[in-house]
């Protein structure tokens, strides 16, 4: 390797090092490599400015347009709301009426709008019948990540790798053609989840439809002031008749943590309790008059009890006080509500949460007003915001059918012009389809057309652009071809060109794991189509392996996006996605080794 391909790993590594520890967000990150490859004069401005102007990336922006006109016009509500029994029926049966709806619109749509949209009505419907929504929500996830592994459009992944073999002057993916693979995957994925999602997923199994029948899914930190009518009461079986529906999870007195749930204990003045309850339990909770509600002792005087409203947001990588405590933020200054909890990584934090630093993905527990989503809903800082208890309503139902209308045309417009190539000599592929169905929902005005760019994750875009400069940098600098050369003399000689297949998937697996998708994509592409080059078979099977590797993200929150958006609403720790994930992890490789390559013979 030359010193400027040691550079290149070098940056790279760097690169690495900085995604997983989460320094800046991955555009910036990727850009900031790029600039550097350009410094040391591995690629030229122009090169590192290509993928700014990619079919495949711009394709990526479009589609974020047409899913946000699906958004407003409420029809992946109407769906959800359809999808979900009106009634409690078994866990596996639950999870059947979630898998596939979700797996086929995730086929066609940008996933993450998707599950931000279903995720809250899941949680609703499960608190409705006394069911954790922790058995159903990475399945949810898991449903949409498998839907977009069976179409080009399905994930913005897809997309990079067809750009990146457009680039190098290769035929492209057609809009099923992953599909040959990935709905096997989906089907088999489905019945694991079927069969083990009951028992691998966290809570107690449920063994029949009238388990969890005093289920609660909300806490609230309460305290007994002096004067209460609770001091001296019993608590029997966690309840007393002053409380009406709480249950007494816990009791902390005098730097001690008292368990309820077996004794019956005698309540004193300020004592700190924890009360189990349900979302629509807050009015209730705010008008008891026995007990304090610890998080609005401090609260400004215009915080009247009777207009209050509990809301669940998740935070985004835009919310402004990532890395800073609550109390240097200030929550209640920046938008006019309270922080009750903090639920991170499976666990619930409701106590000195002064000195909590806020953190990407963290799911918040707020008391404001009842204006608070007027305001905030479609602010950038939070990936969802619900009222606990309720569910917004679509702001533009008239045009439900037509959005959904609009999104058929364009898929069965790209499928037929790909097999009978009606316009010839004008490329209408997904790019023009697309193009044409933006802009239908931007003039009809199903999307805002003043607010048309706050509806697009320029980050993922940013990336993407930058990926395209990194697969040039290695490949002319020489990286991917040594890189490709050792893995190659590791793998061919006793595994053959089955077992370079096979390094390609897990190292674009193990890196979607720990950095992000469209990364993880980027770096291995010129890697794998240099392998194919040097053993002189077929590039599609490795191109397809990177397309189904970077998208199987099943084992951590953070190596896809709809992870992270449901484990602070599930309350899942990291190692739940180990248990339930990492199976599904071994499933997809193991069918993608077998399909691969009877699809697309080497």
């Amino acid at each position: 390797m030359t010193l400027e391909g040691y550079f290149v790993v070098g940056i790279i590594i760097l690169m690495i090092i900085a995604l997983a520890r989460e320094m800046l967000r991955p555009g910036l990150i990727l850009c900031s490599a790029v600039v550097l490859m350009v410094v040391i004069g591995t690629i030229t401005p122009n090169e590192a400015l290509a993928g700014f102007s990619n079919k495949g990336m711009m394709t990526v922006a479009i589609l974020f347009i047409v899913s946000e006109g699906i958004r407003q016009t409420g029809g992946l509500d109407y769906i959800a709301r359809i999808i979900l029994p009106a009634k409690k029926i078994p866990v596996k049966n639950v999870i059947t009426r979630i898998f596939f709806p979700i797996s086929f619109l995730s086929a066609f749509l940008n996933n993450t709008p998707i599950v931000i949209i279903t995720a809250p009505i899941v949680k609703k419907w499960s608190e409705k019948y006394n069911l954790p929504a922790s058995k159903f929500l990475i399945p949810l996830s898991y449903a949409a990540i498998l839907g977009g592994t069976m179409t080009l459009i399905g994930t913005s992944t897809n997309l990079v790798v067809h750009g990146l073999m457009l680039e190098e002057g290769l035929t492209g993916l057609t809009m099923f053609e992953i599909g040959k693979v990935g709905i096997f995957i989906a089907l088999i994925g489905f019945l694991y989840l079927y069969t083990f999602g009951n028992t691998l997923l966290p809570g107690e199994k449920i063994k029949k439809k009238g388990d969890y029948i005093n289920f609660r899914e909300f806490y609230f930190d309460v305290s007994i002031p002096a004067n209460s009518p609770l001091v001296g009461k019993e608590i029997k079986r966690r309840k007393h008749k002053l409380l009406h529906n709480f249950l007494v999870s816990s009791i902390h007195r005098n730097d001690e943590t008292i368990k309820t749930r077996k004794n019956n204990y005698t309540l004193q003045a300020g004592d700190h309790l924890t009360l189990a309850g349900k979302s629509d339990d807050i009015t209730d909770l705010l008008q008891l008059s026995a007990i304090n509600v610890d998080c609005l002792t401090n609260a400004p005087s215009n915080f009247e009890k009777k207009d209050l409203r509990q809301v669940e947001v998740v935070l985004s990588p835009r919310f402004p006080g990532i890395g800073y405590t609550n109390k240097e933020f200030d929550f209640n200054t920046h938008y006019g509500a309270i922080v009750m909890a903090i639920h991170r990584n499976g666990q619930r934090i409701s106590t000195n949460m002064e000195d909590v630093e806020f953190k990407e993905g963290d799911t918040l527990i707020l008391v404001g007003k009842e204006d608070f989503i007027e305001t905030w809903g479609e602010s950038r800082a939070f990936l969802t915001t619900t009222y606990v208890g309720d569910l917004s309503k679509p702001e533009k139902k008239q045009y439900m059918w037509l959005s959904l209308g609009i999104v058929l045309a364009m898929v069965i417009g790209t499928v037929i012009n790909e097999k009978i190539e009606i316009f010839r000599e004008t490329r209408m592929d997904m790019f023009f389809f697309a193009s044409i169905a933006a802009l239908i929902m931007l003039w009809t005005k199903i999307v805002p057309p003043k607010k048309y760019t706050k509806f697009i994750t320029w980050d993922i875009l940013i990336t993407i652009a930058a990926a395209f400069g990194l697969s040039s940098a290695m490949m002319k600098s020489g990286a991917a071809d040594v890189i490709a050369g050792s893995v190659i003399h590791l793998l061919s000689e006793n595994y053959g060109v089955l077992g370079v297949l096979a390094g390609v998937y897990l190292l674009t697996n193990l890196f979607t794991e720990v950095v992000t998708n469209n990364a993880a994509a980027a770096l291995i592409f010129p890697i794998a189509y240099s392998a194919a080059e040097q053993m002189g078979v077929d590039y599609k099977p490795f191109m397809i392996a990177i397309c189904i590797a970077a998208s199987a993200s099943f084992s951590t929150p953070i190596g896809y996006q709809t992870n992270l958006i449901v484990q602070g609403l599930g309350n899942y720790k990291f190692l739940d996605y180990i248990k339930i994930g990492l199976p599904l992890n071994v499933i997809a490789f193991v069918l993608s080794m077998i399909l691969i390559p009877v699809f697309w013979p080497f």
